[in-house]
């Protein structure tokens, strides 16, 4: 067995196809030399899928990110990275290349990717794929918070119910989050201050999630998270969390008498019912929430 595994690396080495794995956190956790050459990585580091490209935007090696402001395209991409079984996306590198990646995913998150390069298509075929991944992200992105969209998160829901109903997934949970008093909020701030408290607590949640969990805007000051393959004490640990760190938060800098805080409801899967159930379960216990006081997550078990 370990002749066969040092073969495997061995020619793992040996292919021009880039190779990486990455655990739960979003770690990599082994890379080929295709793949650590293309990306800028060195043999013996091994960062986050985050602190990479953050790597490659400021080198300006590896991955060109075509952006002013890295933290909220960072934002957007983590939004729908991991999301699905399988994903295949267009990169191009500083080194002049174009790659075809496939990203495959196990139920607990760890991601195997895959790369070929590709840079010999035509010119004009390469202009039509790339302009049709721009609106793909756009129609998928809430424009002004940069996380997934309300479209995005229920064809998310759909994919998750019938991966449950295959038997390919176990059940999940749901919930639905709301930030308090935010009309308020508006009242004060205007509606600019508005967004800084909307994109503020978008940070916030994607700084607290799972990569496996899917998390987006689905209305006004409405969110939804995906929490696959959970139960109800996880469910409830992830949210608490993120309803934790944004009662510390501060998101207007010199303005010491402000603070926010989110409610929200849970719902676990029953199977059978519809996304549309499950949706309005976790409505009816952001609701309880919010009639015992806010500031915190009730769940509907029933």
């Amino acid at each position: 067995m370990d002749s066969l595994i040092e073969r495997v690396i061995a020619l793992q080495d040996m292919t021009p196809v880039f190779i990486a794995l990455y655990d739960t956190d979003d770690r990599l956790r082994h890379a080929n030399r295709a793949f650590r050459e293309a990306f800028n990585v060195k043999s013996d580091v091994f960062p986050t899928w985050g602190e990479l490209l953050r790597a490659n935007y400021h080198d300006k090696k590896g991955l060109i990110i075509t952006t002013d402001d890295f933290d909220p395209w960072l934002l957007s991409a983590q939004s729908r990275r991991g999301k699905l079984p399988f994903r295949g996306l267009e990169l191009d590198l500083h080194d002049g290349r174009w790659i075809w990646m496939t990203e495959t995913v196990q139920e607990d998150g760890w991601m195997l990717c895959v790369g070929s390069d590709i840079t010999e298509l035509k010119q004009n075929q390469r202009s039509l794929r790339q302009d049709r991944d721009i609106a793909l992200r756009a129609a998928q992105t809430d424009e002004l918070t940069g996380t997934a969209n309300r479209r995005f998160v229920f064809a998310k829901l759909a994919v998750q119910i019938e991966n449950v109903q295959k038997g390919i997934e176990s059940p999940f949970g749901l919930c639905v989050m709301d930030i308090d008093f935010f009309k308020g909020i508006n009242d004060r701030f205007g509606h600019q201050g508005g967004d800084v408290v909307l994109r503020d607590f978008v940070k916030i949640a994607h700084s607290t999630i799972r990569r496996s969990d899917c998390f987006g805007r689905v209305g006004g000051e409405e969110f939804m998270l995906i929490m696959p393959r959970t139960n109800l004490a996880e469910c409830v640990g992830i949210v608490e969390r993120l309803l934790k760190t944004v009662s510390a938060s501060a998101p207007f800098p010199g303005v010491d008498d402000f603070s926010y805080s989110c409610s929200a409801g849970l719902a676990l899967y029953k199977p059978g019912e519809s996304g549309s159930d499950l949706y309005h379960r976790a409505d009816r216990a952001l609701y309880a929430a919010k009639q015992k006081g806010r500031a915190r997550v009730e769940w509907l078990l029933e």
